[in-house]
Protein backbone atom coordinates (compact mmCIF):
# COMPACT_ATOMS: atom_id res chain seq x y z
CA UNK A 1 0.00 0.00 0.00
CA UNK A 2 1.12 3.57 -1.07
CA UNK A 3 1.90 6.24 1.42
CA UNK A 4 -0.61 7.91 0.80
CA UNK A 5 -3.29 5.53 0.89
CA UNK A 6 -1.89 4.88 4.31
CA UNK A 7 -2.44 8.35 5.17
CA UNK A 8 -5.85 8.71 3.76
CA UNK A 9 -6.74 5.54 6.12
CA UNK A 10 -5.10 6.99 9.05
CA UNK A 11 -6.99 10.09 8.48
CA UNK A 12 -10.17 7.75 8.52
CA UNK A 13 -9.23 6.35 11.72
CA UNK A 14 -7.64 2.92 10.51
CA UNK A 15 -5.41 1.55 13.38
CA UNK A 16 -3.44 -0.68 10.85
CA UNK A 17 -2.97 1.52 8.22
CA UNK A 18 -0.89 3.80 11.12
CA UNK A 19 0.90 1.05 12.16
CA UNK A 20 1.59 0.40 8.58
CA UNK A 21 2.77 4.00 8.31
CA UNK A 22 5.23 3.21 11.85
CA UNK A 23 6.59 0.80 10.03
CA UNK A 24 7.56 2.28 6.52
CA UNK A 25 8.93 5.17 8.68
CA UNK A 26 10.25 4.15 12.02
CA UNK A 27 14.14 3.62 11.25
CA UNK A 28 14.17 6.73 9.95
CA UNK A 29 12.83 9.01 12.43
CA UNK A 30 14.44 6.62 15.33
CA UNK A 31 18.02 7.15 13.55
CA UNK A 32 16.85 11.09 13.08
CA UNK A 33 16.69 11.33 17.06
CA UNK A 34 19.28 8.85 18.01
CA UNK A 35 21.81 11.80 16.42
CA UNK A 36 19.80 14.62 18.09
CA UNK A 37 19.44 13.36 21.29
CA UNK A 38 22.30 11.86 23.77
CA UNK A 39 21.31 8.76 25.16
CA UNK A 40 19.66 5.97 23.54
CA UNK A 41 16.60 5.85 25.58
CA UNK A 42 16.17 9.60 25.28
CA UNK A 43 16.14 8.68 21.64
CA UNK A 44 13.39 5.88 21.76
CA UNK A 45 11.26 8.35 23.89
CA UNK A 46 11.74 11.24 21.31
CA UNK A 47 10.87 8.51 18.27
CA UNK A 48 7.62 7.67 20.55
CA UNK A 49 6.16 10.88 21.13
CA UNK A 50 6.67 12.05 17.25
CA UNK A 51 4.38 9.40 16.33
CA UNK A 52 1.84 10.16 18.84
CA UNK A 53 2.15 13.16 17.57
CA UNK A 54 1.38 11.80 13.67
CA UNK A 55 -1.76 10.20 15.27
CA UNK A 56 -2.65 12.77 17.25
CA UNK A 57 -2.38 15.23 14.30
CA UNK A 58 -2.75 13.00 11.08
CA UNK A 59 -5.98 14.38 10.74
CA UNK A 60 -5.11 17.79 9.73
CA UNK A 61 -2.56 16.69 7.49
CA UNK A 62 -2.44 18.27 4.21
CA UNK A 63 -2.95 15.74 1.42
CA UNK A 64 -0.52 18.46 -0.72
CA UNK A 65 2.55 18.55 2.16
CA UNK A 66 5.48 16.26 1.82
CA UNK A 67 4.77 13.42 4.32
CA UNK A 68 8.63 13.37 4.85
CA UNK A 69 9.23 16.60 5.63
CA UNK A 70 6.24 17.15 8.34
CA UNK A 71 7.68 14.11 10.13
CA UNK A 72 10.91 15.73 10.39
CA UNK A 73 9.52 18.56 12.13
CA UNK A 74 7.58 16.53 14.62
CA UNK A 75 10.63 14.41 15.16
CA UNK A 76 12.60 17.14 15.88
CA UNK A 77 10.12 19.01 18.05
CA UNK A 78 9.99 16.19 20.22
CA UNK A 79 13.84 15.91 20.52
CA UNK A 80 14.02 19.47 21.57
CA UNK A 81 11.41 19.10 24.22
CA UNK A 82 13.32 16.47 25.54
CA UNK A 83 16.71 18.30 25.41
CA UNK A 84 15.11 21.26 27.08
CA UNK A 85 13.54 18.92 29.83
CA UNK A 86 17.13 17.41 30.17
CA UNK A 87 19.13 20.52 30.38
CA UNK A 88 16.22 22.01 33.28
CA UNK A 89 17.17 18.64 35.12
CA UNK A 90 20.80 19.27 35.39
CA UNK A 91 21.53 15.72 33.44
CA UNK A 92 24.71 14.86 32.48
CA UNK A 93 25.25 14.26 29.21
CA UNK A 94 26.21 10.62 28.04
CA UNK A 95 28.14 9.91 25.23
CA UNK A 96 27.86 6.18 24.33
CA UNK A 97 29.48 4.21 21.45
CA UNK A 98 26.74 4.84 18.93
CA UNK A 99 28.25 5.24 15.92
CA UNK A 100 27.33 8.58 13.71
CA UNK A 101 27.20 7.69 10.16
CA UNK A 102 29.70 10.90 8.92
CA UNK A 103 31.37 8.71 6.16
CA UNK A 104 30.56 4.91 5.44
CA UNK A 105 33.27 2.34 6.56
CA UNK A 106 35.72 0.65 4.80
CA UNK A 107 34.59 -3.56 4.25
CA UNK A 108 38.05 -4.42 6.22
CA UNK A 109 39.95 -1.08 7.24
CA UNK A 110 43.65 -1.75 8.81
CA UNK A 111 43.84 -1.14 12.72
CA UNK A 112 45.11 1.27 12.96
CA UNK A 113 42.68 3.27 10.58
CA UNK A 114 40.06 2.09 12.10
CA UNK A 115 40.80 3.36 15.69
CA UNK A 116 41.53 6.63 13.64
CA UNK A 117 38.07 6.73 12.18
CA UNK A 118 36.64 5.62 15.71
CA UNK A 119 38.68 8.47 17.33
CA UNK A 120 37.36 11.20 14.56
CA UNK A 121 33.56 9.96 14.78
CA UNK A 122 34.03 10.05 18.52
CA UNK A 123 35.10 13.95 18.30
CA UNK A 124 32.48 14.18 15.56
CA UNK A 125 30.08 12.94 17.83
CA UNK A 126 30.94 15.00 20.85
CA UNK A 127 31.26 18.32 18.45
CA UNK A 128 27.53 17.68 17.63
CA UNK A 129 26.61 17.38 21.10
CA UNK A 130 28.51 20.68 22.01
CA UNK A 131 26.41 22.96 19.76
CA UNK A 132 23.63 24.98 20.71
CA UNK A 133 20.38 22.68 20.36
CA UNK A 134 18.74 24.85 17.33
CA UNK A 135 22.37 24.70 15.40
CA UNK A 136 22.57 21.10 15.89
CA UNK A 137 19.07 20.55 14.67
CA UNK A 138 19.76 21.78 11.48
CA UNK A 139 23.27 20.68 11.11
CA UNK A 140 22.25 17.06 11.24
CA UNK A 141 19.30 17.46 8.94
CA UNK A 142 22.05 19.00 6.68
CA UNK A 143 24.32 16.80 6.60
CA UNK A 144 23.36 13.54 7.78
CA UNK A 145 19.93 13.17 6.33
CA UNK A 146 20.92 15.48 3.33
CA UNK A 147 17.37 17.56 3.46
CA UNK A 148 17.51 20.76 1.23
CA UNK A 149 17.58 24.21 2.76
CA UNK A 150 13.96 24.75 1.57
CA UNK A 151 12.73 20.79 3.47
CA UNK A 152 15.38 21.70 6.66
CA UNK A 153 13.35 25.66 6.34
CA UNK A 154 10.04 23.62 6.38
CA UNK A 155 10.86 21.21 8.99
CA UNK A 156 12.24 23.55 11.56
CA UNK A 157 9.94 26.23 10.44
CA UNK A 158 12.35 28.77 9.45
CA UNK A 159 13.08 30.67 6.32
CA UNK A 160 15.74 29.92 4.38
CA UNK A 161 18.12 32.44 5.31
CA UNK A 162 18.04 31.65 8.94
CA UNK A 163 18.92 28.18 7.73
CA UNK A 164 21.48 29.10 5.71
CA UNK A 165 22.79 31.48 8.72
CA UNK A 166 22.50 28.34 11.15
CA UNK A 167 23.99 25.97 9.33
CA UNK A 168 27.31 28.33 8.50
CA UNK A 169 27.93 29.00 11.93
CA UNK A 170 26.83 25.31 12.92
CA UNK A 171 29.52 24.10 10.76
CA UNK A 172 32.33 26.97 11.89
CA UNK A 173 31.10 25.95 15.72
CA UNK A 174 31.83 22.35 14.84
CA UNK A 175 35.32 23.27 13.00
CA UNK A 176 36.40 24.84 16.03
CA UNK A 177 35.66 22.27 18.18
CA UNK A 178 37.53 19.81 16.13
CA UNK A 179 40.36 22.81 15.77
CA UNK A 180 40.42 22.47 19.92
CA UNK A 181 40.67 18.78 19.68
CA UNK A 182 43.84 18.89 17.36
CA UNK A 183 41.81 17.13 14.11
CA UNK A 184 41.15 20.10 12.20
CA UNK A 185 39.81 19.59 8.50
CA UNK A 186 40.12 15.95 9.33
CA UNK A 187 39.53 14.00 6.07
CA UNK A 188 36.08 12.27 7.07
CA UNK A 189 34.89 15.78 8.71
CA UNK A 190 36.32 18.04 6.11
CA UNK A 191 34.82 15.96 2.99
CA UNK A 192 31.07 16.37 5.26
CA UNK A 193 30.73 19.27 6.24
CA UNK A 194 32.14 21.14 3.06
CA UNK A 195 31.55 18.48 0.36
CA UNK A 196 27.99 17.49 0.51
CA UNK A 197 27.09 20.69 2.14
CA UNK A 198 28.08 22.32 -1.19
CA UNK A 199 26.28 20.05 -3.63
CA UNK A 200 22.21 20.21 -2.49
CA UNK A 201 21.34 24.09 -2.51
Amino acid sequence: MEEKELILRCQQGDEAAFEALIHLHEKKVYALCRRMCRSEDDALEAAQDTFLSVWRGIGSFRADAQFSTWLYRLATNACLDILRREKKRGGDVSLDDEETPIEPRDTAPQPEEAVEREETQRLVREGLYSLPDHYRQVLILRELEQLSYAEIAEAAQLDVGTVKSRISRARQALRNYLAASGNFFHRSTSNTTEGKGAEKP
